[in-house]
């Protein structure tokens, strides 16, 4: 009994990237010429995708195969990862004492002087409008103009600050094209090439060519087409039981005889037994 492969989620997207790719590429192929005259291309992928259990059981050995040096790869992967986060997690929470300090000064320095220059300001002009005018007036719009240039200065070392960062960043990052993809290890990229190869060659073609071939085939049936050649048979098939030969037998009823019982021979005296 043949158990048919059950593929994982991230599986099935790759076996329909198969799938599209020899339907897209049929007509290189002389064996699926016929395709476009009974089924068309979106008919035989609804086929096939409804048998994708039935297709992907012909490459049963190369898929468990690649499933099982996949999970093996990614668990020591997995690991470095887990460990990587948790140092990651330890430097977040580590406290940054001066680079906080910094980051408050420079963002409360230019509203806290920019409120105290605008009040300074306004108080001082208000009162050197008096007639006449008080002798600290002066005094405060002084005192404003102070924080006016503190504000000034708080904002410059802000925006010194924001492109000193970015430069350091940048020269930090990778950019996009050069930076290092995520490729599958040597060993597991085989094992799925050779997956792909067989559920491709001993799985998808051969299906399609038995759909072609079966007239009835009907492309809204979610089962398979009847005449599956090259496809392993998944399941059991019901014992052949068939009757007797009626022929030879007709007619007879099994006869009993009864058992012959005579009684016994009692002759008088003069006739006594030997």
């Amino acid at each position: 009994m043949n158990s048919a492969p059950h593929l994982q989620s991230e599986d099935r997207a790759d076996f329909e990237r198969i799938l599209d790719d020899v339907l897209s590429n049929a007509q290189e192929r002389p064996d699926l010429a016929e395709i476009g005259r009974r089924l068309n291309t979106a008919q035989l992928r609804t086929m096939a995708l409804n048998s994708t259990v039935l297709i992907t059981s012909a490459a049963a050995p190369e898929y468990q195969h690649y499933a099982k040096i996949r999970e093996d790869a990614r668990a020591p992967a997995l690991a470095v990862s887990v460990q990587e986060a948790v140092l990651d997690a330890e430097e977040d929470s580590t406290p940054r004492s001066g680079a906080g300090f910094t980051a408050v000064v420079t963002v409360l320095l230019p509203l806290l002087g920019g409120t105290a220059a605008a009040i300074f300001l306004l108080v001082g002009y208000l009162l050197e409008a008096l007639d006449p005018p008080p002798a600290f007036a002066g005094s405060m719009i002084a005192v404003g103009w102070f924080f006016a240039a503190v504000t000034g200065l708080g904002i410059l070392a802000a925006a010194i600050g924001l492109v000193v960062t970015a430069l350091r960043n940048s020269s930090t990052q990778l950019p996009a094209e050069e930076a290092p993809s995520k490729e599958l290890p040597d060993e597991v990229a085989r094992a799925r090439d050779a997956w792909r190869h067989a559920v491709r060659e001993r799985g998808i073609l051969p299906f399609l060519r038995s759909a072609l071939a079966d007239p009835s085939a009907d492309p809204t049936s979610p089962g398979p087409p009847r005449t599956t050649r090259g496809l392993p048979k998944i399941g059991y098939s019901r014992p052949d039981f068939s009757s007797p030969d009626e022929g030879s037998t007709a007619g007879r009823r099994p006869t009993f005889s009864s058992p012959d019982f005579t009684s016994p021979d009692f002759g008088g005296p003069e006739h006594q037994p030997e």
